[in-house]
């Protein structure tokens, strides 16, 4: 591939100015307005495969995949024509279909855990349920989880979070009431002896322990051999619930996720991006007694007017068979290792450290390892912010946020790689 020639952004400036004048922050999700790297954001015109483009007609190669959504590419073919097949029918009943059972069996086959799931719109409401859930079946209130994971933006969850609340300077996000939070006990990432001495002190009063099993919005950080299995143990031992945050790593770590991937089985999982092939769609779901006790079986209220979403539903289909084609993520994987065995040598020397699971990394400007969210935040957002931009003026969109993990997906060719590459190799000098 040859250097990619990148054009001012007029247009995309102009767009932004527009936008603040009606949308707070002239963006729908905080992250997107590029205000810790110190520029403006580009507007989004098209994409294809590995590629977008912005309305100045700069074209990128993208890392960031919707923030992990395309395990295929963007704008696929083999899920457009689903898709289009579902709205010609109508984009939505509020009444039930043949698509979410066919999808939520999918779902099921890949994640066994997941004996019954019910379908969401969203991440947050997929946490925001099954903790709901973990509660109800528990009797208790008291949720555990661990600093630098992001599971949503409810009140409940903005405790020593991750992702774009990572920026943010208070442990909470303003508008939070303290009496939300009470019930929520933030511990460090990775830390086997902290976890272990609060669970020896409050364990009988843990509802849930929700856990991203490799955690992706600090940035990647992976956990230590037997941090997971710890967790699976002592939550078993006290009778709380294990809930696995596989928003991120379902279907992106291996067909079954994180935990096919190290072998751990929690008792509620939930899943997203992926699952939905680009529309709003998310799952949770876990064993059959504890799902019992949601409505209208049970006694624990969740509903949703667009959940389960016939053109969601038909996207996700699409995508989760071509995910299921033998050798899918044996070839991806391999593809992604000769990637990452030369980007380490690329940052060598340079006081940056890569983190690395599966199809996932991040790029820690930090001179010492990454292994919680404290050592994440010693990171140079400074550093970072500069190696955005320069990545950006060679073509290459990478995740704009130190905190965020970036995503290698079956349309990124060794072309592609080779350039990516290279622009790192000139970008980080």
């Amino acid at each position: 591939m040859e250097h990619i020639n990148i054009h001012a952004r007029r247009y995309s400036i102009e767009a932004f100015e527009k936008a603040q004048q009606i949308i707070p922050g002239g963006v729908n999700s905080p992250v997107r307005a590029l205000k810790s790297i110190g520029t403006t954001p580009l507007f989004v015109d098209r994409s294809d495969g590995a590629r977008i483009y912005d309305i100045d007609g700069n074209s990128y190669i993208d890392l960031c995949m919707s923030w992990g959504v395309f395990m295929l590419g963007h704008n696929r073919d083999e899920v457009n024509r689903r898709v289009i097949a579902a709205v010609e029918k109508g984009s939505s009943y509020g009444i039930p279909t043949l698509s979410e059972t066919e999808l939520a069996e999918m779902v099921r086959a890949a994640f066994p855990s997941m004996q019954r799931l019910r379908f969401v719109n969203s991440g947050t409401e997929a946490t925001m349920s099954a903790i709901r859930v973990a509660r109800g079946f528990t009797g208790r209130d008291l949720l555990v989880k661990f600093e630098g994971c992001y599971h949503g933006h409810a009140d409940h969850l903005l405790v020593c979070a991750g992702s774009a609340v990572a920026n943010i300077s208070t442990a909470s996000s303003a508008g939070v009431p303290l009496d939300f939070t009470k019930h929520t006990v933030c511990l460090p990432y990775n830390d086997l002896e902290a976890l272990e001495r609060f669970f020896r002190a409050e364990g009988e009063h843990v509802a849930a322990l929700i856990i991203e099993p490799v955690a992706c919005n600090m940035g990647v950080v992976v956990p230590d051999s037997d941090f997971l299995s710890a967790v699976r143990r002592l939550t078993s031992e006290y009778g709380a619930l294990l809930i696995f945050d596989e928003v991120i790593t379902g279907f992106r770590l291996s067909y079954g996720g994180a935990q096919q991937r190290f072998g751990i089985e929690p008792d509620l999982t939930t899943v997203g991006k992926i699952v939905g092939g680009g529309y709003p769609a998310a799952a949770f779901g876990g064993r059959e007694d504890i799902m019992s006790v949601l409505a209208p079986v049970g006694p624990v209220y969740q509903a949703g007017t667009l959940s389960g979403n016939p053109v969601a539903m038909a996207a996700g289909i699409a995508t989760l068979r071509q995910l299921a084609v033998s050798g899918f993520y044996e070839r991806l994987e391999a593809r992604c290792d000769a990637f990452f065995s030369r980007l380490e040598q690329i940052v060598a020397g340079h006081d940056v450290q890569l983190n690395r699971c599966g199809s996932m990394y991040t790029l820690f400007f930090n001179p010492q390892p990454v292994r919680n969210f404290a050592d994440a935040q010693n990171s140079s957002k400074k550093r970072f912010a500069c190696y955005f931009q320069r990545m950006l003026e060679r073509g290459v969109y990478v995740s704009p946020s130190q905190f965020e993990g970036n995503f290698i997906s079956a349309c990124h060719d060794d072309d592609m790689l080779e350039y990516v590459l290279r622009a790192v190799s000139e970008s980080i000098e």
